[in-house]
């Protein structure tokens, strides 16, 4: 059967997605798979998460650009957007043509425009905004809320020139370790004199003076304020927290030192809107917020109906469109963005528009690439269908005057690159080549509602969405993957090892049996044997993807199989937060999280047994002997593990509070002075111990992170010695394992968090994974095409567990990856060729220039951080340290020119 083919009827106001519940059951072999790459196939884009995207309407490719606001004048003759980016685009709203490329206003700190520095990530400068981008009534000014503290001010000539005016400075923000107030929605008064700012930061409405920037009102609201919409003289403000914290509140990290109501996994699980009297009398009183009205988390978008009596805000956390009366200020009805209100979590609706008639509101439903058209009648709102839009809309504007829906797409897959060498197969073959996009929609005809609706599902295989929630069959043998979740498995465990930061390339380029390009692979055989015997002794796979591109998104797409609306607009410049575990306080943020959980969640909730290795904890190392106070770098540790001296102890903290019952205590979590085989040797203790209990865990997670190496900075080891320390550390657990009483009923999965560090002829998301099992086949090779969600959906079913969202839900488990005829012998760890305290040596001893630079520059990048470093740079230090003087793939990471 193909199930891609399933047409869903739209009816009405009713999507019958009741239909799925009749489908005929699927079996292995009937699921449907694919070899396609990932990366623009003509006129589609095949993403690394499950989907397919095929923009309706006019579609304009922005590389270098993640658009997150968008705005159109009055007069809907100029549409201008912004995002994460050093400029403001100016467009032509209905053939997408760029007029101007407008550099923004000085920076109110440093009396300059924003200051890119050599070493940081240049992305960390840029000018961002979640949201905050308006025009004033009479369309001479362009207002953009930037994140770094202030609002950046356009003036709008009659011709519809635009040029940089000035900016204005925001109140600092007190009691939180950082000062700069971060900017988000905009409102202007209706007389253009006032201008209303969400303090994201500080948790306030300013009101301003839009002529001189001075503040002349604030009130406190919510947590995370997203928007703000004006009507009559009130004024609503959208609370992605939700309501501030009390003394009975469960609360979790929201950065920068801000706490947010949380639920028993430490996710956020409220969001609100926070309603102001602009009118009040002035006074203590004037300060004090009408009321706040609680609604799903996320609360973020908000569009107020042409006639000023509804507000819609979607609750992005929660799939959810809640309508406002502005007269009562009360919830008059909610609505799903979901095709079906039993669906799982996903679609994440974070931009609204209504048409001029106020009778059709339209919803970026941004985790489906579609906007959900509605018919407005609060009480009797109902979705009439969708339209296919790019990948992630992030906002939404009515081209009234010409009919079109003009959308801001955050993400892409930019093939304006250079393809040559190498035999280069795909585009965006290097992660930092952020992009995004713009759809120009004319607003189609009923007849033409229900096609583009079918396209829309097809798109998102939403006919698996069903299959996955049929209940486990009865008297099934055991299989190694099971149809079903809830179904036998040979299997009672499972081993997740998480790496860090390599393509498929880099490692098994060399692989003949593979889809690799020897030219690209810096770290081959020779530096990690144990990772070319494993997909020799196993199966090799040449098809997969991380679903993410860098740690913040990548642990969230490997752990939760999902990135959440808030993550994905803080992408780079992360004014609140790094949300990424492991990585310390500052990568703890419960707004990040997604609020189907984590893998963790789902399987405690099923009653399964868990440990942490690592994942979403923080270390500190120190010496046992508290008179000792030198520095522990990788030397000290290095003796201490080799002469089993045990001098230095390691103690860890949950980034998340529920997993402290779970996490391994005395583990070294993220610290690349920590050789990864000072894990795998701990790892292996534990496992001696559990098997002399004779109990392991159902799930157990295991991050392994020195593959991300320190570049050539003096006192850490070579790039070479910490892929093969990571190499040997993997190959020796899986030997630990493979000789271990639990063999013969366990699975071995692992993946890189993203690939973001490397280089790749097929794409910049194709990474390395590994399937190791009694029951996996030998010597097999694997051209399925899988990605980060795949393995959690494999190890779900393997674990009887449901899946958490739409995305593990609709993703291809890993059946080709698995044989019913076991093989129990064990796996035997290569030893590595390349010292594993191979040295940077000082740059003083360097007499190669080139080199020489290297290392300085590796001294100064804040490797000790989570993707604070300068991509390229770091790549380019990678490169020549491992392949000398071969010319580096330009290719591979130069954007062309747009036209």
């Amino acid at each position: 059967m193909d199930i891609m083919s399933l047409r869903w009827n739209v009816g009405g106001a009713v999507l019958l997605a009741a239909a799925a519940s009749a489908l005929a059951p699927l079996r292995a072999d009937e699921f449907p798979v694919t070899a396609a790459p990932v990366g623009h196939d003509g006129d589609q884009l095949v993403t690394p998460v499950n989907q397919v995207v095929t923009p309706a309407g006019r579609y304009v490719e922005l590389p270098g650009l993640r658009p997150e606001a968008l705005a159109l004048s009055p007069d809907c003759k100029t549409l201008v957007t912004a995002g994460l980016t050093h400029e403001l685009l100016v467009l032509d709203p209905v053939t997408g043509q760029i007029r101007q490329r407008v550099g923004l206003p000085a920076d109110t700190m440093t009396g300059q425009g924003p200051v890119v520095s050599a070493i940081l990530n240049p992305n960390e400068k840029a000018q961002l905004s979640f949201t905050g981008l308006k025009f004033s009534p009479d369309g001479t000014r362009i207002y953009f809320a930037d994140v770094n503290g202030d609002v950046k001010v356009f003036d709008v000539e009659r011709n519809g020139t635009v040029s940089p005016r000035f900016s204005i400075p925001l109140p600092p923000v007190e009691g939180l370790d950082r000062t700069n107030e971060i900017a988000a929605g905009l409102a202007v008064s209706a007389d253009g004199r006032r201008l209303y700012v969400a303090g994201n930061l500080s948790n306030r409405l300013l009101e301003v003076e839009a002529a001189t920037g001075k503040v002349l009102r604030t009130w406190p609201v919510g947590v995370a304020p997203f928007d703000v919409v004006l009507a009559g003289h009130q004024a609503y403000v959208s609370n992605w927290g939700g309501r501030r914290p009390d003394a009975t509140s469960v609360v979790g990290p929201a950065g920068h030192g801000s706490l947010v109501r949380t639920d028993a996994r430490g996710v956020a699980n409220e969001g609100s809107v926070t309603v102001i009297d602009l009118a009040a009398a002035p006074g203590a009183a004037s300060n004090a917020p009408v009321r706040e009205i609680v609604l799903g988390p996320h609360a973020s978008a908000m569009a107020l109906s042409p006639n000023g009596r509804w507000l819609v805000v979607a609750s992005t956390g929660s799939d959810l469109l809640s309508v406002i009366n502005t007269r009562n200020d009360e919830v008059a009805e909610s609505v799903t963005a979901r095709q079906n209100p039993g669906d799982l979590f996903g679609a994440q609706p974070d931009a609204l528009a209504f048409d001029a008639s106020g009778k059709t509101l339209y919803c970026a439903n941004a985790t489906q690439n579609a906007l959900a058209v509605f018919h407005f009648e609060p009480g009797q709102t109902r979705l009439l269908g969708c339209l296919p839009t790019g990948w992630f809309p992030s906002a939404v504007v009515y081209d009234a005057r010409d009919k079109v829906l003009c959308v801001a797409n955050l993400k892409d897959i930019t093939r304006k690159v250079e393809k040559a060498r190498v035999g280069a197969t795909g585009s965006g073959f290097n992660s930092k080549a952020y992009a995004g996009s713009l759809s120009l929609i004319p607003v189609p005809d009923q007849a033409d509602l229900g096609p583009m609706t079918r396209k829309v599902l097809d798109n998102l295989r939403y006919p698996l969405l069903a299959q996955a929630g049929l209940p486990p069959r009865l008297n099934r043998d055991p299989a190694p993957v099971p149809e079903r979740a809830g179904e036998a498995s040979v299997f009672k465990h499972v081993l997740y090892i998480i790496k860090e930061n390599r393509s498929y390339d880099q490692v098994l380029g060399d692989v003949t049996n593979g889809n690799g390009a020897p030219e690209l692979c810096s770290f081959g055989a020779q530096v990690t044997p144990n990772q070319h015997q494993l997909v020799h002794d196993f199966v090799l796979l040449d098809n997969t993807y991380c679903s993410g591109i860098l740690s913040a998104d990548g642990h969230n797409w490997t752990d939760a199989a999902l990135a959440s609306d808030y993550l994905e607009r803080s992408f780079a410049s992360w004014p609140r937060s790094y949300p990424a575990g492991g990585f310390g306080v500052e990568g703890a943020d419960a707004l990040a999280y997604s609020p189907a959980g984590f893998l963790w969640d789902d399987a405690l909730a099923h009653g399964k047994t868990f440990h942490d290795f690592g994942e979403y904890t923080t270390t500190k190392k120190h010496w046992k002997d508290l008179a000792h106070t030198g520095k522990i770098g990788f030397a000290e540790v290095w003796h201490d593990f080799t002469s089993g001296a045990q001098a230095i102890e390691y103690a860890g903290q949950p980034d998340i509070e529920s997993l402290r019952r779970y996490m391994e205590p005395g583990w070294p979590s993220w610290d690349l002075d920590v050789p990864d085989a000072v894990r795998a040797a701990k790892f292996t203790a534990w496992l001696k111990a559990r098997e002399a209990a004779g109990d392991l865990p159902a799930l157990t997670i295991l991050w392994l992170p020195n593959d991300h190496t320190s570049g050539t900075k003096a006192t850490s080891p070579t790039p070479r010695a910490q892929v093969a320390d990571n190499d040997l550390a993997m190959g020796q657990v899986v030997e630990a394992l493979s000789r271990s009483k639990f063999w013969t009923n366990t699975c071995v999965f692992a993946i890189e968090d993203d690939p973001q560090n490397g280089w790749d002829h097929v794409s910049g998301y194709r990474t390395t994974a590994y399937v190791v099992s009694a029951y996996t086949p030998r010597g097999a090779t694997v051209h399925t095409q899988y990605n980060s969600t795949s393995l959690l959906r494999t190890v779900e079913l393997v674990l009887g567990l449901p899946p958490m969202n739409q995305f593990d839900a609709t993703a291809t488990p890993m059946f080709d990856c698995f044989t019913n005829t076991p093989n129990f012998a064990a796996f035997t760890a290569v030893t590595n060729q390349v010292p594993l305290d191979e040295m940077n040596p000082p740059p003083h001893q360097i007499s190669d220039a080139r080199s020489r630079h290297d290392a300085y520059v590796s001294a100064r990048l804040p490797l000790d951080q989570p993707d604070r470093c300068n991509e390229d740079v770091l790549n380019r230090i990678l490169w020549r340290a491992t392949m000398g003087a071969k010319p580096y793939p330009e290719w591979a990471v130069k954007v062309v020119d747009d036209d």
